[in-house]
């Protein structure tokens, strides 16, 4: 009976089974059900649609089948997470690739005020950034912080590899390198400050000021 209850407070039983077969990946029975007639914008108690759930576990055929039906990757859930945002900032490139050639909503922001563009970048997902780079993510959106992609890549980053090739794709991408932080510190000046040399020196390649 509770589970009755619950699941019909959430959309009804085959709704709740739709979210638990994307969120465990099982295709077959996302298609299954589907089929049935579960709605696939239903809801868990956080805001999260079945496609979502699917995201999050990086199921990439679940998410396919969802996406294929119409699923709307751009539905946030409670906290400003969408399939979309979620798939970019995660490193999920198959899905992400997905929600991009389903409609995407490239000026979608979560609820640090980024666009996906900015926690790849943060994040050091290289693949993600040149994805979305090539979609058309504005490379100078500015998120809550006043930061850029370009700043976070450079101030929470390690400063290795991945991050050094993501600076370098932003800065070819149009990124202006000479947006500060909203205490005026330049990225050079935080590349500097540690240590990052390879990103300083792409910096002062595309004329950023200290």
């Amino acid at each position: 009976m509770l589970t009755s209850i619950t699941a019909n407070a959430e959309g009804g039983v085959l709704e709740s089974q739709l979210r638990e077969a994307a969120e465990n990946g099982n295709a077959a029975r996302v298609r299954s059900l589907l089929d049935q007639g579960a709605n696939r914008e239903s809801r868990d108690s956080s805001g999260r649609t079945p496609l979502l759930l699917a995201t999050h576990r990086n199921q990439v055929e679940a998410a396919r089948v969802l996406i294929e039906a119409g699923a709307d990757v751009n539905a946030k859930d409670n906290i400003d997470d969408s399939p979309y945002l979620y798939a970019g900032a995660r490193g999920f490139n198959q899905i992400l690739r997905l929600t991009l050639a389903f409609g995407a909503d490239l000026k979608s922001t979560n609820r640090y005020g980024g666009t996906a563009l900015i926690p790849a970048a943060e994040r050091g997902h290289v693949e993600n950034v040149r994805t979305l780079i090539d979609a058309g993510v504005d490379v100078n959106h500015l998120n809550r912080l006043h930061w850029t992609a370009l700043m976070e890549a450079i101030v929470l980053s390690d400063g290795g590899p991945r991050h050094v090739e993501i600076v370098e794709l932003l800065i070819k991408a149009g990124a202006d390198v000479n947006i500060a932080d909203k205490d005026g510190v330049t990225p050079l000046a935080h590349a500097r400050q540690r240590s990052y040399t390879a990103m300083e020196h792409l910096l002062l390649a595309a004329g950023a000021r200290p």
